[in-house]
């Protein structure tokens, strides 16, 4: 996701610097960025001057005192204690006037902000993945944020050609809330034997939707997808009706993660 966001940023402009504490992740990064501009370009989705730009504007570096910035996107674990702990060690270098945008596809942003200097500079931006590709960005305000932070953050994403929609702090904020049903009632009907894996994914594919519910986990990563499950599900007091699907857990137990481990719900070379 980090690579995604990245590259969305660079193609369109912006000076960026990737941040990765394992350089190999971040060759890793590198290799896939330029791999993705030049399909952009052999499909004249993007011209030579793009491609080349692009990269000369990505800063790739280990080093966290070279992350000075006015917006830092951060796209690490998803445990809040590493995310407030990486703003604050980067709050030391940035100025008070940084914004720090948190791409948590669950976590509270405010409980987030609650644990940096400056909670009003905090806020969300959730890209989708993959951020090259999907167009929404939910830009998430808490009561702290400042209206000059949610206006600059949703027209960032302006420019970088997605399209924002600002919402208040809250479990699962709007497309991970809406979504739990997806991904649960397509598991509850294959955990009572009502219909396969396949069959669920070929008939929602086959009514407009881009994936179907089970080739969307794989793709998303069992783990992050479970664990927003049982965020939203704890935080609006276990209804029975967000109850985490068994069918997941053993998933994730088994470390079949989906596209990542070669091996979810379907298998991957």
């Amino acid at each position: 996701m980090g690579s995604g966001i990245a590259q969305v940023a660079a193609l369109a402009g912006f000076k960026t610097i990737q941040f990765d504490v394992n350089a190999d992740m971040l060759a890793k990064s590198k290799t896939g960025i330029e791999k993705n501009l030049q399909w952009l370009l052999d499909k004249q989705k993007i011209g030579i001057e793009q491609q080349l730009q692009c990269l000369q504007n990505i800063q790739f570096t280990n080093r966290l005192e070279d992350c000075k910035a006015d917006i830092i996107i951060e796209a690490i674990v998803e445990k809040k204690e590493a995310k407030t702990g990486l703003f604050n060690q980067l709050a030391l270098i940035n100025s008070s006037n940084t914004i720090y945008a948190t791409n948590t596809s669950s976590i509270a942003v405010t409980g987030i902000a609650n644990g940096l200097q400056h909670p009003q500079q905090v806020i969300g931006m959730h890209f989708f993945n993959p951020a090259p590709v999907m167009k929404l960005v939910e830009v998430i305000k808490t009561e702290q944020t400042d209206n000059a932070v949610v206006e600059a953050v949703t027209q960032l994403a302006i420019a970088m050609g997605k399209t924002p929609v600002v919402c208040k702090d809250a479990p699962g904020f709007i497309v991970n809330r809406v979504a739990r049903h997806y991904y649960l009632e397509a598991m509850k009907l294959v955990e009572e034997g009502l219909a396969t894996i396949e069959t669920v994914d070929a008939v929602m594919e086959s009514t407009g939707f881009k994936m179907g519910p089970f080739r969307l986990m794989d793709l998303i990563g069992m783990d992050i997808n479970f664990g927003v499950s049982n965020i939203v599900w704890e935080a609006l007091a276990k209804p029975e009706r967000l109850r985490p699907s068994i069918l997941q857990k053993q998933k994730v137990d088994a470390g079949e993660l989906g596209r990542k481990t070669g091996k979810g719900f379907y298998e991957y070379q």
